[in-house]
C-alpha cells in the first residue's frame, strides 16, 4: 500500500471512531433528566410561557411541528400530570418562541424542562425521558413548602 491509500484508511478509521464515540455519548445522554445548570428564577420568560408561580412542579415541555418523539414526551408529561398531584405540563411550540428558546438555551426538542413553585429550573432533559424519571424528578418539588 502507498502512503495515501495509508492516509485514507486512517482518516477513514478516526471518523469511525468519532462517530462512534459520539453516538454513545448521545444515547447515554438522551432522555435523562439532570440537574439545571442556573438555579435563578426566570420568572418574566416562564410566566409567559404558561408557567404560573406556586405550581409545585411544572413540566415545561418545548416541542416543535414535525418532531415524533416531541409526542412520545406529550404522552409522558401528560400522564404524569394527570396521575401525579401538584404536576402541571405546559407545552410550548418552540418556533413561535425563539426568544424563549435563545433566553433559556433550548438546543433541540423535545426538551423538558422541571419548574420548582418558585419559578426555578431544577432538572432539564433532551430527548425521551421514561416516565419513572419523571416522576423521580418532581417528587421532591411536591414535598409541603417550608
Amino acid at each position: 500500500m502507498d502512503d495515501t491509500a495509508w492516509t485514507g484508511l486512517a482518516v477513514a478509521v478516526a471518523a469511525l471512531a468519532a462517530a462512534t464515540a459520539f453516538g454513545l455519548w448521545r444515547r447515554r445522554r438522551d432522555g435523562r433528566l439532570r440537574a439545571a445548570a442556573s438555579s435563578e428564577p426566570i420568572p418574566t420568560v416562564l410566566t409567559s410561557l404558561g408557567v404560573e408561580r406556586g405550581t409545585p412542579a411544572t413540566l415545561l415541555q418545548f416541542s416543535s411541528a414535525f418532531c415524533a418523539p416531541c409526542r412520545a414526551v406529550r404522552l409522558v408529561c401528560a400522564d404524569v400530570a394527570k396521575s401525579v398531584e401538584g404536576v402541571r405540563h405546559v407545552e410550548v411550540d418552540a418556533e413561535s418562541h425563539l426568544e424563549a428558546v435563545r433566553e433559556l438555551g433550548i438546543w433541540r426538542t423535545p426538551t423538558v424542562l422541571v419548574v420548582d413553585r418558585g419559578g426555578r429550573v431544577v432538572q432539564r432533559a433532551s430527548g425521551v425521558p421514561a416516565k419513572a424519571q419523571v416522576i423521580a424528578a418532581v417528587a421532591p418539588l411536591l414535598e409541603p413548602a417550608r
